[in-house]
């Protein structure tokens, strides 16, 4: 199959076995030895994956991010299987090393290379497991809540594609009034060269639970990663969940990321985008629940001639709920970001108190961000606003700062981790800022 995403429309897309069909869909659950029901699903969403058109230039989600150049036929389907076990390298060890975690597991290209909980969380009644394994041993879990309610598979072309070739991923479940105090942190290392990933996390927070979950995602040379995100949070619930993207920057990545918030929920959800050759990422909160709590904040730093692009939407359909978005972006060289966000309150949503703030530092003038925040309200007492900012590194700062004795470097640098600190003051785990201030660091001076 040659599909090139540039306008074209279904028909056009010729099908080879050999490539992604739905042999290959049938060939991927059997080698999986998986239950018939789930052969069913993946075989629905590649029905659907095929009767849905790819983006166009003029739909509204992707007049800004185009996919010249984007063949499906330049991927193998999903890493196959070479026999041997999976392993973990050098710096996947260091991932690992850097952080105090309940619990750890590391996908290498679909596969779980290493597993290890620091405490006895199956005491708990917590499930920290594959998605291949709870298939088998929580089998009612799965067909409850796996891209049922969160994320279904029609939700986008990349979603039905997800739903019918998922080949990794985490599915975490936390029981009513349990607290994990530590951090569960899950690892992705795309290491086949020229594969198709695609990675699952699925998070289900019971009433009154407390959790915190980092996913890692490394690799993916040449590579399509294709993941989606599930976040059920329970009523009383406490939930906070990273995602910090490094893929390497020939990597196309797509995100679908969905979380739904019950009663008094309370949910930070922190986004970082640091690699790939281009990242489309949907990112959503639905409150459903009064009395919620909501923060989605977001750091994507550009190099090169990388293309990053976030499309948010706060969803807000019962009242007294408060949602704060967050996205600081720095871009170098001839680097793009998209940024597009949406507060929607619905007509019974009153006394919902919603903020929506992009900002975005330009380092190079051949650097370009757009930004379109926007507001959809359909109720009368509420609070709502939005703002969106792009400037350049004020002359008169560096000067300033090198009149202290600081290097031209060593000020810009200064000003960018400034900029991004009122992001890194609100990510809960210590090693990840400390992580975070790395690359932010490596960033500037690449």
């Amino acid at each position: 199959m040659s599909v090139l995403v540039k306008d074209i429309a279904p028909g056009d897309v010729k099908k080879s076995v050999e490539q992604f069909s739905e042999a290959t869909v049938r060939a991927l659950s059997a080698a999986r030895n998986e239950p018939e029901w789930m052969l069913e699903k993946r075989l629905a969403a590649w029905a659907q994956f095929e009767a849905m058109p790819w983006p166009k230039s003029d739909d509204e989600a992707w007049r800004r991010t185009r996919l010249t150049g984007f063949k499906l036929d330049n991927f193998q389907p999903y890493a196959q299987a070479d026999g041997k076990p999976a392993t973990v390298d050098a710096l996947v060890q260091v991932e690992l090393d850097e952080m105090q975690s309940a619990g750890s597991m590391v996908f290498q290209s679909g596969d779980v290379a290493f597993r290890h909980n620091a405490e006895d969380l199956s005491a708990k009644g917590v499930i920290f497991t594959d998605l291949r394994s709870a298939l088998h041993h929580h089998p009612e879990l799965i067909q409850k809540h796996f891209m049922t309610e969160v994320v279904k598979p029609d939700h986008n072309k990349f979603t039905a594609l997800h739903a019918a070739l998922w080949d990794s991923g985490a599915f975490i479940y936390v029981p009513k009034n349990t607290r994990v105090d530590l951090p569960l942190q899950v690892i992705l290392h795309q290491s086949a060269e020229g594969a198709g990933g695609y990675h699952h996390t699925l998070l289900v927070a019971e009433d009154g639970a407390e959790v915190t979950v980092v996913d890692d995602l490394l690799g993916g040379e040449n590579g399509l990663q294709n993941s989606v995100v599930e976040l059920v949070v329970g009523d009383n619930s406490v939930v906070r969940y990273m995602n910090l993207q490094d893929f390497d920057h020939s990597t196309w990545n797509f995100l679908t990321g969905r979380a739904i918030m019950h009663r008094n929920a309370d949910l930070r959800w922190i986004q970082v985008s640091w690699g790939s050759r281009l990242t489309k990422a949907f990112l959503d909160l639905d409150m459903q629940g009064e009395g919620g709590h909501g923060e989605l904040l977001g750091i994507y730093f550009p190099t090169g001639r990388q293309h990053i692009d976030h499309q948010t939407l706060q969803i807000h359909r019962v009242p007294h709920c408060f949602s704060d978005l967050l996205f600081n972006g720095a871009l170098k060289d001839k680097a793009r970001s998209v940024y597009m966000g949406i507060i929607q309150v619905h007509p019974n949503a009153q006394k919902t108190d919603a903020y929506q703030r992009n900002g975005n530092l330009i380092l190079d003038s051949t650097a370009r961000a757009d930004s379109i925040p926007g507001l959809e309200i359909e109720a009368d007492d509420v609070r709502c606003t939005h703002a969106a900012t792009a400037a350049q590194v004020e002359d008169e700062y560096v000067f300033y700062l090198m009149a202290r004795g600081l290097t031209r470097p060593q000020a810009e640098r200064m000003i960018v981790q400034g900029f991004f600190q009122a992001v890194l003051d609100r990510v809960p785990v210590e090693s990840v800022v400390t992580k975070l201030e790395r690359v932010i660091e490596r960033k500037i001076g690449g």
